[in-house]
Order: structure tokens, then C-alpha cells, then sequence
């Protein structure tokens, strides 16, 4: 099975990154072809700093192979290294409807937020459609607020198909209704573009003053509360073990949790579980030239993939002639 997923460089990376994309996709590893990828291309839209750009690229690409991504067991690499990808976009662009965007929540959500509009924040979708399209992707991971594009690229693979003759696997998409969505600090769901966020890699310091800021309720610690409904719970029972989750959810339940101890667990679970990678990801900062090749060697494999598809489409839609 060919699965496919990418991450924004567009800040630092977090545990609702970890969870609803990166988590998965290192699983995936044992039994799929997995295709990783760096969507510097997509953080464009939020990111007009070159050296943010180029330092969250690289750093992000150190974060996920700390992780435990392996890249001799998928194919990793930086979306803008396969050229491929933006010829196939303008090609689907041509036949997507302007009605189909129109109706996508994401980007009416993030204007909403006060992100300032432009077309390649509009046209996210059809980039992403690219993205999966071009390696013929059967699963993609992604999180609920993923799956309308995900459906968005479905159609549009329908439409080339129906148009030009079978040329592109229809994608579906893989969704953990438990990780779906990471609460970030606020209770929204946790982005960097909501600024809301828990970096994976943040310094004891900036983890603590993060974890302290989870918002919570007022009721007092005596009194019982739904556990379900408090965002510090919902964020704490991603890491603790299952007897100790079991214990807190009956403080909640019975009255007795008391929200400042919580988070001082939180934290103190936080930064152990992350201690190996942390660790794996101070050697690979040291050694900025491996990470490169790395990538250079993966986007050699995307390449090998992505061109046998995009000639097939140029064909198709009369481009050779």
C-alpha cells in the first residue's frame, strides 16, 4: 500500500504534529511504501522569510528523522526538490471549479483568523491534490480537518480520469477518530497558526511556560468535573500510562484533580518522552550536510516516481505532440 503524507516548516513542530501526521506515518513504515515530504512549497502561503523557510526546512526534516523516521525504509524528501509537482498543479488547476475551493473550511477558517488572503492560500487544495496525485497515493493520513481536502482531491482525480482515461489512484484518506485532533492551549484545535501550540522540541523553560498556559476552568478541586470536557485532560491523556490516566480521570470524576498538579505531571511525562529524540536530534544539528543528502537522495526516489506519471499527463492532455 502506497501512503503518503507531508508537514509544514512553517514553525516549530508540535505534538499535534507528532500525533495527527508524524506519529502515524513513522508507523507506517513496516508494512507500506511511504512517501514523507517537507511542503515548503504549501508554507509559502503563511511564509515570506527566506531564512525562516530554509531553517524550518531543515528543521523540520531533523525533527522527523529524530522521531525515528528511517530513510532507507520510505522515500523523504522536500516537495519543492520534485519540480513535477508544480507542472501537475497548473495542469489540475485547469479543470478544478472555482465552486469546489469556494466551499473548502479551511481556508474560510483561516481568514477568519486573520490570515491575510491570496491565491495560493485559496488554491491550497489543488497543490495538495498535486501532491498526492502524482505518486499515486492509495492512503493518506490526515486529520479532520484534512479530509475535505482529501475529498477535494478525489474529485479532481475523478474529473482528469473521466476527462482523459484512468490515470490516477483515487486516494482515501486515513483518519484516527481519537487523534484526529490535538487541543492546543486555547481548546482550539492545536496550529501554529492559531499560535496555541506545545513544540515537540521546546526548551524545559519554554515547555513549562507552554504547559502552565493550558486554559482551564474554575471549578474548584474538590468538586467533581467531566474529564472529557477539560482541555488539560485531553491534552494529558496522549502521554500518561493507561493506570495513571485511570487514577486522574477518577479524581475528575470523583473530585480531587486539581489542575496546577496535573500540568506539573504533564510536564514532567512531556519531557521524558521525548528525552531519545531530543537527543537523537542534538547529532543530527551537528551534521546539517548529512541531513541535506538525505533529502537529496529522496527526492531522487520522488522524481523516479512523480515522472512516469507527469509524461502520462502531458500525454493525455495533448501536451507531447
Amino acid at each position: 500500500m502506497r501512503v503518503l503524507s507531508g508537514i509544514q516548516p512553517s514553525g516549530q513542530l508540535h505534538i499535534g504534529n507528532y500525533f495527527g501526521m508524524m506519529r502515524p506515518m513513522i508507523a507506517n513504515m513496516a508494512d507500506n511504501e511511504l512517501y514523507a515530504f517537507i511542503v515548503d512549497l504549501h508554507a509559502l502561503t503563511s511564509v515570506h522569510d527566506q531564512k525562516q523557510l530554509a531553517a524550518g526546512t531543515m528543521e523540520a526534516a531533523v525533527d522527523f528523522l529524530s522521531l525515528g523516521l528511517d530513510p532507507e525504509r520510505c522515500i523523504f524528501w522536500v516537495q519543492s526538490d520534485v519540480p513535477e509537482v508544480t507542472e501537475l498543479t497548473w495542469v489540475l488547476s485547469t479543470l478544478t471549479p472555482m465552486g469546489l475551493l469556494e466551499r473548502c473550511h479551511s481556508y474560510k477558517d483561516k481568514i477568519a483568523k486573520g490570515i491575510a488572503p491570496n491565491h495560493g492560500l485559496f488554491a491550497y487544495p489543488v497543490l495538495m491534490a498535486a501532491d498526492i496525485l502524482l505518486y499515486q497515493a492509495q492512503r493518506v493520513p490526515v486529520g479532520k480537518d484534512q479530509k475535505q481536502h482529501l475529498e477535494v482531491a478525489r474529485d479532481i482525480a475523478h474529473k482528469f480520469n473521466s476527462l482523459f482515461g484512468e490515470t490516477f489512484e483515487l486516494p482515501e484518506a486515513v483518519i484516527d477518530d481519537d487523534l484526529a485532533v490535538v487541543p492546543g492551549l486555547d481548546g482550539q484545535k492545536m496550529s501554529k497558526s492559531y499560535g496555541n501550540t506545545i513544540p515537540i522540541f521546546a526548551g524545559e523553560k519554554e515547555l513549562k511556560k507552554r504547559v502552565m498556559a493550558i486554559v482551564t476552568d474554575s471549578t474548584p478541586p474538590e468538586e467533581p468535573k467531566d474529564p472529557d470536557k477539560c482541555n488539560l485532560y485531553n491534552i494529558y491523556k496522549l502521554f500518561a500510562p493507561a493506570d495513571r490516566l485511570a487514577q486522574v480521570r477518577d479524581l475528575y470524576l470523583g473530585g480531587g484533580a486539581m489542575y496546577g498538579k496535573i500540568k506539573l505531571e504533564l510536564l514532567e511525562i512531556l519531557w521524558e518522552y521525548f528525552r531519545p529524540a531530543r537527543q537523537r536530534r542534538e547529532q543530527l544539528l551537528a551534521e546539517p550536510d548529512q541531513v541535506r543528502e538525505i533529502l537529496r537522495q529522496g527526492a531522487e526516489k520522488a522524481r523516479a516516481r512523480a515522472v512516469p506519471t507527469l509524461e502520462q499527463v502531458r500525454r493525455r492532455v495533448g501536451l507531447v505532440y
